[in-house]
This record gives structure tokens, sequence and C-alpha cells, in this order.
């Protein structure tokens, strides 16, 4: 698709506008996306992202607006993308991504793909079965605070803490041990926002995002993320530039991880934020 200057001048505007903290590098970024959306890839996390955090990881949805800036953006950009360390066909459900034309969900942090119905998934390797006998024993051992709990991802095992009454110190009690069974499963422990997976070691969503824009010829790359294990995708962003692929790294800001802002182009308001980017971008690329 190609734009001419007024346009342009429109999209540089609105960014200026509304986005004033915008890096340099991601304005770059964001520009390019703008003037040739049909080649550019935007990808996002999911938890924390297009939906809001909750108590109970089951009952989270992504936000309407989300879902409906998406379904929008899917007939404008070259390639939509979910990255979500929930499996593939956990995020189709829980955001309605089946309404969505041709997006791509990468599940268990890549190791998953689902795209127009079809999943393609590895079997879990074989510590994961043994990390999943032991944990209840290394929990109990580690005098686990009441309100912690284990959610079974099938590929992997996330132990939380947030129903706990101090999650904080709940999640520092079971941190050593958890990483201990991590090592000796040859599993990978993977903090996140008071939780710590275990889940197959080189699953990794800078491994997936930098695999997805190789695969397509592509404009611009974006990435929105939440939590410390959006950090790879956010490297990601920042090697593609280097490279010579103009990116946006945008975090959904929150009280809880304030260390991944540092790493960001653009921090937005959480989901409804999101929401809110995604829904200018279409905007913006359909003249509106």
């Amino acid at each position: 698709m190609s734009r001419d200057a007024s346009t342009e001048e429109t999209a540089l505007a609105w960014m200026n506008r509304t986005y004033p903290g915008l890096t340099p590098e991601g304005l770059s970024g964001l520009c390019a996306l703008l003037a040739e959306p049909g080649r550019a890839l935007i990808a996002l996390d999911f938890d924390g992202t297009l939906a809001p955090i909750v108590l109970d990881p089951a009952q989270a949805r992504a936000l309407p607006a989300a879902v409906t800036a998406l379904a929008d953006l899917a007939t404008l950009v070259g390639t939509l993308a979910v990255l979500t360390g929930r499996p593939a066909r956990t995020a189709v459900e829980y955001a309605a991504l089946d309404q969505v034309p041709g997006v791509v969900v990468l599940g268990h942090y890549g190791r998953q793909r689902w795209h127009d119905g079809q999943l393609d998934a590895p079997p879990a390797p074989a510590g994961l079965a043994i990390a999943r006998e032991r944990l209840p024993s290394v929990l109990a051992a580690a005098a686990a605070a009441e309100g912690t709990w284990v959610e079974d991802k099938g590929d992997a095992l996330a132990v939380h803490t947030r129903r706990a009454a101090d999650p904080v110190a709940a999640l520092g009690q079971v941190r050593a041990p958890l990483l201990q069974l991590a090592a000796d499963t040859g599993l990978r422990a993977q903090p996140g926002r008071l939780v710590i997976e275990l889940r197959p070691d080189g699953s990794d969503k800078g491994v997936a995002l930098t695999g997805l824009a190789a695969e397509r010829a592509r404009s611009a790359v974006m990435f929105c993320g939440d939590d410390l294990g959006d950090r790879p995708a956010f490297a990601a962003v920042r090697r593609l530039r280097r490279e010579g692929t103009p990116g946006i790294a945008v975090c959904s800001g929150s009280a809880e991880v304030t260390d991944l802002a540092g790493e960001a182009d653009l921090v937005v308001d959480g989901p409804p934020g999101i929401a809110a980017l995604l829904a200018g971008i279409a905007a913006v690329v359909r003249g509106g």
C-alpha cells in the first residue's frame, strides 16, 4: 500500500499527538509500519497485553475492544500474530482469535503453532512429566504459603502466588526449590507476574518472533508485551533493527512489572492502552 505525503503527515501528527514519549527508533518503526502496512508484522502477548491479569487464569479474556481492533487489523497488515506462554488453542478460545482472519498463534513460547484452524504441536519432553510428579512434594518441602497453586498448561507447569496473603514473599519462598527442580529435569524456570513457570528449554518468544519475521517479507515489526517472558521478544525487535528492519517494542505497563518499561519504545496503560493503539493504527491505515 503506497501512501502520499498528506497521509504520511497525518500519521506523523497522530503519533506525535497521541504518543509523545515514543523513542526515535520506535517512531521510525511505527512510521515504516504505517507507510507499508501490507508487509508489516504485528505480534502481541496475551495475558496482561490483550487481556487483563486476573486471579484465575482460566477466567482471562481479551478485551472486546482488543478483539475488534485485531479483526480490523487482520485485513490491513501483512502478518498478525499472538505469542503466548499459554497453549495455542487456549489463546484462540480466550481471545476469540478464530474471528480474526489469518492470525498466527504461537503458543507455549513458540513451541505450538495455530493457523487457520490447524495446530502443530510437538510432544512434551520427558522431563516435564518428572517435574509434574515431583512438584507437589517440592512445594510441600518448601512450606509453600497458603494460596500457592499450580496451573498445568500441558507443556508447562506454572506455580502462582497471586492468591497468597503476601504474594511476593510467597514467590520468594518457592523460587529456589523451583529453580532446582527445573535444573534437575532439564526445564527452564521462567519468572513472571507472581508466577514461576517450568517449561521446556529452547522455547522463547524472541526466537519465535525472529523465526516468524524470517518467514515473511516485512516492512516493519511491532511487538507488544507486559512481562519478563516478553523480554526476549523486545530484544529481538532491537536485533532486527540493527539488521535493517524497522521495529517498535511496546510495553503494556503495570505496577507489578516496571523493569520492562525501560526496554520499550513506548509504554501504554495496560490492555486498554494496547487496544487503543491497535485501533489507532487501523484508523490511520484506513485514512480515518
